[in-house]
């Protein structure tokens, strides 16, 4: 006859009351409950745990699981080739991601990064929405801009950096900036962020504050922060002024180069202020000596000066006798004989001596005379040698009025005559 082996039968295990199911009761004995203090988790969840073990390539950590969890050295970072000694201390508490509860080799692996993405993605999604700045520290320096690190890599446009162009963006390689979300694409992993806006904003009561405080006639120091065709822009602190390029100098400019560069320090004059559209117009030439100035106290009517030829137009010459003060050599006061073309007699960078026929201080205007000045004999050149005035400058139909005496050219002949001429700028100045 066979014997029946009956199983033996398992104690009885009671939860220990107010243990919280940490303390078992069998058999009369009161034993730890280990499987209580093995925290449920799947894979992707977030878990806090301590860090217990710190290798070259990877980080053991404590999360009350049966084994440790590991942390890869490339999981612990969105920089790139961390020591993991440097982004972790033996007993600091740290979130991670679980990426798998068991590899092949048994192991459970962590994400620190990818927790730390997770939880950054929520806080700039709330930022983006809110318009609320986040804080984040530079940790490269690509091509058009910075990466900065929010817990997940956002770009940071040059252009965005400052209000102003940063030449050097090295200098702001490990440094903690605020900046704003100005576009977010979770599926792309894209983050554009703006130093520039936080900085603005941060400047418009600065910018209220400067306009109040200004008015027409001060004169302010300021630094240039940019040069365009039409003038030159002032920070003056916080808000930007413009130098029309008609104020940078009393003599003729080209272009604000030639006066200026982005960074100098200036003294400008406040011209004109425009509150509701917060505009600043300056001068700079107003913080010049006035060379027309010296022309009214020191010359006269019959004083001959030796000058430089600028420009030759169909109506005649300008002539530089000071710096910032052209005066008009009518055609007809070129020469004792008629001319038919200005070129024949001058050209552009020639030194000639003038004579002063008159002085219009109100208006600005100096009338020269080539022609009076005695012994004063300047080549003939033939007319097929001499060059055409150039097009569009001193056309007759084109011309501004001189406003000049009838009685100053008194040789003056009907064809050679304009009715108009310019002022002592011989080129038309774009508006202010």
């Amino acid at each position: 006859m066979q014997a029946t082996l009956t199983p033996p039968v398992a104690p009885q295990a009671n939860v220990v009351e107010g243990s919280e199911g940490l303390l078992l009761e069998i058999d009369g004995q009161i034993l730890p409950n280990y499987d209580a203090t093995i925290v449920p988790f799947d894979e992707g969840d977030v878990v806090t745990g301590k860090v217990v073990r710190i290798d070259k390539d990877e980080v053991l950590v404590d999360i009350g699981y049966k084994s440790e969890g590991v942390i890869p050295s490339n999981e612990l970072s969105i920089r790139k080739s961390v020591d993991p000694a440097e982004e972790v201390s033996l007993g600091e508490e740290v979130d991670a991601l679980v990426l798998t509860k068991e590899d092949q080799d048994g192991r459970l692996i962590l994400s620190k990064k990818r927790a730390r993405f997770e939880r950054a993605w929520r806080k700039i999604e709330a930022a983006a929405e809110s318009g609320e700045p986040v804080n984040g520290s530079v940790i490269e320096v690509v091509k058009g801009g910075l990466i900065i690190d929010l817990g997940v890599r956002g770009f940071l446009p040059a252009s965005l950096v400052d209000i102003r162009r940063v030449p050097n963006l090295d200098e702001y390689l490990g440094q903690t900036i605020q900046t704003k979300v100005i576009e977010l694409n979770r599926s792309r992993n894209n983050v554009v962020l703006s130093r520039r806006a936080v900085l603005e904003e941060e400047r418009k009561e600065q910018r209220q504050a400067i306009l109040e405080r200004l008015q027409p006639g001060l004169i302010i120091e300021g630094q240039i922060s940019n040069i365009v065709d039409f003038g030159a822009f002032v920070d003056l602190d916080g808000i930007d002024g413009l130098i029309h390029i008609s104020e940078l100098s009393w003599s003729h400019v080209n272009h604000p180069s030639e006066v200026l560069s982005i960074g100098d320090t200036v003294q400008v004059k406040v011209l004109d202020i425009d509150r509701d559209r917060q505009r600043i117009s300056l001068g700079l030439k107003q913080t010049q000596e006035d060379p027309w100035q010296r022309v009214v106290d020191t010359y006269g009517v019959g004083m001959e000066l030796e000058g430089t030829v600028t420009k030759v137009v169909a109506f005649g010459a300008f002539v530089e006798i000071l710096e910032g003060v052209e005066g008009l050599v009518h055609i007809s006061e070129l020469a004792q004989q008629h001319v038919e073309n200005p070129r024949e007699i001058v050209q552009p960078g020639d030194d000639v001596k003038v004579k002063i026929l008159e002085i219009d201080s109100e208006r600005r205007r100096l009338s020269l005379s080539i022609k009076r000045v005695e012994g004063q004999q300047l080549p003939y050149r033939d007319r097929a040698d001499a060059p055409e005035a150039a097009a569009g400058a001193g056309d007759l139909d084109d011309v501004p009025d001189l406003g000049l005496s009838e009685d100053v050219f008194a040789e003056r002949g009907g064809d050679d005559a304009p009715d108009d001429a310019p002022e002592d700028a011989p080129e038309d100045e774009p508006p202010a």
